[in-house]
């Protein structure tokens, strides 16, 4: 009889022992799909970082490209700056007879001009080109001391110099004034 009392309590035992594996299976099957979803948990966690990274470095370039862009602003800025001295420091452009309207002629206006009309007429004339070059004189700032008003045909010489120096000096003004362009646009559009 001992050895059936033995039997039923190995039987038992090991019903326990199927129980208690069965139990054990069910722990590590659900252990084993926690494992898997940490698995793509740990994946996805992967690619965010990867992604954030490719961000971040997309926001650097960003910032790089902005102050490259703020600092081509600040350049074009006291090149705007510069453009506007130079422009406020041109002699302004003399203004030429031939785009002026021409002036009612004196002549059309008398009847018939006698001989001493003719004279005062000449008179007048030569007062009006000396008057005129005594102005342009004063505008271009003369290197020599200030000399007499020149009379006659001298005024036309006179008059004529002082256009073409006031040509000169414009166009030495334009000339820096694109130079100073083209320096802007080479600033502001390089890559």
């Amino acid at each position: 009889m001992a050895g059936m009392i033995m039997d039923g309590v190995l039987m038992l035992l090991l019903v326990a022992a199927v129980g208690y594996g069965v139990k054990l299976e069910r722990k590590l099957a659900a252990f084993r799909a926690g494992q898997v979803a940490f698995a793509q948990a740990v994946t996805e966690l992967n690619a965010a970082a990867g992604r954030a990274e490719t961000a971040l470095a997309t926001l650097r370039a960003s910032g790089q490209e902005t102050d490259l862009l703020h600092d081509r602003i600040i350049k074009a800025r006291e090149v705007k700056q510069q453009l506007e001295v130079l422009i406020a420091r041109a002699p302004a452009a003399p203004t030429r007879v031939r785009e002026e309207e021409p002036a009612p002629r004196m002549e059309a206006a008398r009847p018939v001009a006698t001989p001493a009309a003719l004279v005062n007429d000449d008179d007048e004339r030569a007062r009006r080109m000396a008057a005129l070059a005594e102005r342009i004189q004063g505008m271009a700032a003369p290197t020599t001391p200030q000399r007499a008003a020149p009379t006659g045909r001298d005024n036309v010489a006179a008059i004529v110099q002082a256009l073409t120096a006031v040509g000169s000096a414009n166009q030495t003004a334009k000339q820096s004034l694109n130079a100073a362009r083209r320096n802007l646009d080479d600033d502001l559009f390089a890559a």
